[in-house]
């Protein structure tokens, strides 16, 4: 780090020395794309589960392999004589999505309790309401229900009683119950509790618990902090559901959307890529994808923001880490009919379509308008090509105007330039790039795309994030000079933008405690959450977006580390306001004179902090943003930039 921030001080001081930066505010270099700047979205340490999707019941339709994982029963299962008060029942030929449920045969009135862990405690806050619902089926009649929240030390905060009464019909059906518990105290580390009185016969399945003070009170249940966090990005699209998640350790645990939508019941329970633990975090043998959020969730969320929605297909082929499995050629029909059925879902017509009709069911009969779909995550070789040409022959005839996002692997490195060359020969839509690597790699690439072919395929930047030590690194965090240094990289994809037209940093969101991989853009709790550095790097850009790229020059040069300061300049058409993005990531200050504007009411907007300050669940604001009003007056401009830190510039034309 002492090396880099020398070199970075060192560079060219005499040949820049009273030298100005130039904005041409006549030339228009590139048109901005709204699709810009966006997220990426992957179930990856705790991201979903236990993280944006609400639900604080951990296994509740007792669907993972073992039954009774996240539970605990009061007579304990192992007590000699007593497994026949709780009996997992396997129901797989009637409902093969949602097999198991929870049978609890009471023969003498005793102390019988389910208990829930939840996800690292059951944590709710005091005065909220939380929306209790359970699907059971009475088979002897005489049981009664208190359900109750209980904090660390077992008082009960909370609690509703449920008694149950046959259908007159009795037909055998489950019927959903449903109730609401307002908790009297707040508690983090607690359980939720299922006391059983009296005697019967009880038939239990899908036991939930989840607050009412979701995202916007939607429906869909996202947890309000993660996903506002989300939405004050003003992001231009959103990338699901993944990440490796779409290719599964192998073909069996690969991401099938059409098991994510309907009702909860038709959701089918897997496996999460991530429990075995990532090159970097810890294992979670309890990390299961119980598509609480399923493509219903996500498209609709991506309307709520005003993004487009980007999801991303199996192409065929499991994780080329692991398995590698590959689908022959000659059946790869099903997996291509569920490209063109997920067009048909999300544009098509509510009557005349199946998969329109499908949508519409589901409360939604408008369709979600999506442009851009990923066929295969970070996959290579001949392998992945043969399967696309597959995938793009079959859309193409049918959806022509969707864009196509295809894959060039994990790295730039070694299949990168293979890829590349094939995708570009073939005259794709889209590539798409991905970069974990060392701030000194991206200080180093601003100007990467300064030659690329502006006649071949756009590119899409759908993964990429500073490793303050190196890739897979445990110790790996988000310093401000990490996000400095993507500060930088990004100003050579916003003066590029005629060929960058989306970029994303990943991964997104990640639990302080159970985590696989970092850095990560958004880090949480049970209770609370925090943005780092690199979030308001994502969302200065973002909400600086501009409409056209404009020169902001030294001697006729871009600016990308002259002097250690990166820069570039974007006007606003519609706001009528020229932005102006300048990053020194060194330790000195700089004093810059910018020429060729025109005076008027300006803003300016730092992020400033020293190079190994982080965020913290203790500290969530230590780096944040601080914006002042001020006044150009003439055609030119001296700033200062601070050491460490991220300029923009906003001033009325």
């Amino acid at each position: 780090m002492k090396r880099l921030l020398l070199i970075l001080s060192l560079a060219l001081p005499l040949f820049l020395q009273a030298q100005n930066y130039i904005v041409d505010l006549n030339t228009v270099k590139a048109k901005i794309q709204p699709t810009m700047w966006g997220l990426f979205f992957e179930d990856i340490n705790r991201g979903a589960d236990g993280g944006m999707y609400a639900e604080l019941v951990k296994n509740r339709s007792f669907d993972f392999p073992d039954a009774f994982m996240g539970w605990k029963t009061v007579p304990s299962r192992q007590s000699y004589g007593r497994n026949e008060v709780f009996q997992i029942i396997n129901n797989a030929a009637v409902n093969p999505n949602n097999p198991k449920y929870l049978q609890v045969t009471v023969e003498r009135p005793e102390n019988v309790l389910l208990q829930n862990e939840g996800f690292g405690g059951v944590t709710v806050k005091k005065g909220l309401a939380y929306k209790f619902t359970l699907r059971c089926r009475e088979q002897v009649a005489g049981l009664k229900l208190k359900v109750e929240i209980v904090n660390s030390k077992g008082s009960v905060v909370g609690s509703t009683v449920q008694e149950f009464s046959r259908d007159a019909r009795n037909d055998g059906a489950f019927k959903l119950l449903e109730s609401t518990i307002t908790p009297t105290d707040t508690t983090v580390n607690g359980r939720l509790v299922l006391r059983f009185e009296g005697t019967g016969k009880l038939d239990i399945d899908r036991i939930s618990l989840i607050p009412t003070d979701t995202w916007k009170g939607k429906a869909q249940n996202m947890r309000a902090d993660l996903v506002q966090k989300l939405a004050d990005i003003k992001p231009g699209f959103m990338r699901f559901p993944g990440g490796c998640i779409v290719e599964g350790d192998d073909l069996t645990t690969r991401y099938q959307w059409k098991k994510t939508i309907g009702s909860l019941e038709e959701r089918k329970l897997i496996s999460n890529q991530w429990k075995d633990g990532g090159s970097s975090g810890r294992a979670m043998p309890d990390y299961f994808q119980s598509y609480g959020l399923g493509f219903m969730e996500y498209f609709q969320l991506c309307e709520d923001m005003k993004c487009e929605p980007m999801p991303i297909l199996n192409c065929g082929l499991s994780c080329q880490f692991g398995a590698g499995e590959v689908v022959a050629a000659d059946q790869m029909d099903e997996y291509v009919q569920d490209a063109l059925d997920l067009i048909e879902f999300a544009n098509g017509d509510a009557i005349s379509t199946v998969w329109g009709r499908k949508r519409a069911e589901l409360g939604h009969p408008a369709p979600f308008h999506m442009k851009l779909l990923g066929i295969g995550n970070e996959n290579w070789g001949p392998q992945y090509v043969e399967r696309l040409e597959l995938f793009t022959k079959a859309i193409k005839s049918r959806y022509p105007e969707i864009q196509l996002i295809t894959s060039t692997g994990y790295t730039p490195n070694p299949q990168f330039k293979y890829m590349d060359s094939v995708l570009r020969a073939k005259h794709v839509d889209i590539i798409d790039e991905h970069y974990y690597q060392t701030p000194n790699w991206f200080l180093m690439n601003a100007g990467k795309y300064d030659n690329y072919d502006r006649k071949g395929p756009k590119i899409f930047i759908g993964e990429y994030a500073c490793h303050s030590v190196r890739i897979g690194n445990s110790g790996n965090k988000n310093t401000m000079f990490c996000a400095l240094a993507e500060a930088a990289w990004m100003t050579g994809l916003e003066r590029n933008a005629d060929i960058v037209t989306m970029a994303a940093y990943a991964p997104l969101f990640a639990h302080v405690k159970d985590w696989q991989w970092t850095p990560n853009l958004i880090w949480f709790d049970n209770v609370s959450s925090y943005a780092t550095p690199s979030y308001y790097v994502q969302q200065m850009y973002s909400l600086n977006k501009g409409t056209d790229v404009v020169p902001i020059t030294l001697n006729g040069e871009s600016i990308a580390g002259q002097d250690s300061v990166w820069a570039s300049a974007v006007v606003d058409r519609k706001a009528g306001v020229l932005i102006v993005k300048l990053v020194n990531p060194s330790s000195v200050a700089k004093v810059k004179s910018i020429a060729g504007l025109k005076g008027g009411k300006a803003s300016l907007t730092v992020l400033k902090g020293r190079p190994e300050e982080v965020n913290s669940l203790e500290m969530p604001e230590l780096v944040k943003p601080v914006t002042a009003l001020m006044t150009v007056k003439g055609k030119e401009l001296k700033l200062d930039l601070a050491p460490h830190s991220f300029t923009v510039l906003r001033l009325n034309l």
